[in-house]
């Protein structure tokens, strides 16, 4: 059977479970990643704080999901009479 590699989650061994560990590495590698700035389209953006959200170039600051700057979408169930 493969193995994955944990990558960030390396740092904690052999403890708290596997499939914990799976969700820290996933959450990781998406809050790492290079985002896209929603106002100069440019991928500068950092995470500043949990849904705090700075871009590099423009300097612009807004709030967003915590682990992604993907901007949230409301979902809202009509109910049909």
């Amino acid at each position: 059977m493969a193995r994955r590699k944990l990558g960030s989650t390396k740092r904690f061994g052999a403890r708290y479970g596997r499939t914990l560990r799976e969700k820290v590495a996933k959450i990781e590698s998406v809050q790492r990643a290079r985002h896209k700035c929603p106002y100069c389209n440019y991928e500068k953006v950092r995470r500043l704080a949990s849904g705090i959200w700075e871009c590099g170039k423009c300097n612009s600051k807004f709030t967003a999901k915590a682990y992604s700057p993907a901007i949230r979408t409301l979902k809202m169930r009509v109910e049909a009479e």
